[in-house]
């Protein structure tokens, strides 16, 4: 078969419900009124043991193909047929399996992924996983139902913006505790450089940093702004200075004729000094 041909095929198999090679595909609908179904392609999440700790081996569930409608509550709610889920995690891509810091801030570098995402799932114990791939010989599962509606449109419009609105008690117990650990941190490097200062490394040399016996003062927002301003009348008397060609002849002439000028006045100031120069014995 052509290519054009594969492709159309291999996306009409895709929409009837078949999976990738390692992954299974669970039916889902965004509610009863839905009338296609939505596929979720998930697998076991494998990772070599120890590099993902956030996400350990055989107790993960990869989600592929995630509608932006699900959160991690709906996930839970809906995978915890299977098993109790300890913990979701929804991001924009994949996530490699190298150990990452995670971001405890509630209010500072908080992206929100946009469309389709991926998910971590993870259970308690490691035959969850299995029960929620198992899933796929069920009919369409429901994301929002009438106990726990999921929500759309101007409603989660309102509680995002609800939820955006910052607790200025909360910002600054974060900030403050932030710039503790900040403090604490630089006096430590303090410390340990003072402690490593005219201590030969293992080769003998010896490290030489720019702090002196006279350290320099830091320069005051005056000293910054008189410094600007002498950049600033340098700057212009540089551009104004012989900006016409005619200006610069005129500008040469007289300093001819001051040359001149003071080369005669000199003249005669050394012949009166050799005038008054007279042998005076009496």
């Amino acid at each position: 078969a052509p290519p054009r041909a594969e492709k159309m095929a291999a996306a009409t198999g895709r929409a009837a419900g078949a999976a990738p090679k390692g992954y299974t595909a669970l039916a889902v609908k965004f509610s009863k009124r839905q009338r296609s179904p939505h596929c979720l392609l998930v697998k076991e999440h494998q990772v070599r043991e120890g590099a993902d700790t956030a996400h350990p081996p055989r107790r993960t569930l990869f989600v592929l193909n995630v509608p932006p409608y699900c959160d991690p509550d709906s996930l839970s709610r809906l995978f915890s047929r299977c098993g109790h889920v300890q913990s979701v995690d929804i991001c924009g891509k994949r996530e490699s399996g190298e150990k990452k810091d995670k971001l405890t801030s509630k209010f500072f570098d908080q992206k929100t992924p946009k469309g389709f995402q991926v998910a971590y799932v993870v259970f308690r114990k490691p035959a969850a996983v299995q029960a929620a791939k198992a899933l796929s010989q069920e009919g369409p599962l429901l994301i929002s139902t009438e106990n726990h509606p999921v929500k759309t449109g101007i409603s989660k419009w309102i509680a995002s913006y609800e939820a955006s609105i910052v607790d200025p008690k909360e910002l600054k117990a974060e900030v403050d505790a932030y710039m503790q650990d900040y403090d604490k941190k630089m006096a430590e490097e303090e410390a340990k450089a003072a402690k490593e200062e005219g201590v030969p490394d293992e080769e003998g040399w010896v490290k030489v940093t720019r702090k002196g016996r006279k350290p320099g003062l830091p320069r005051t927002e005056a000293a910054n702004l008189r410094l600007l301003e002498r950049e600033k009348q340098k700057r212009a008397r540089k551009e104004l200075l012989n900006f016409y060609a005619w200006q610069h002849r005129e500008a040469k002439r007289e300093h001819i004729a001051q040359l001149r000028k003071k080369f005669e006045e000199d003249k005669q100031r050394i012949a009166l000094m050799r005038a008054q120069r007279k042998f005076r014995p009496y």
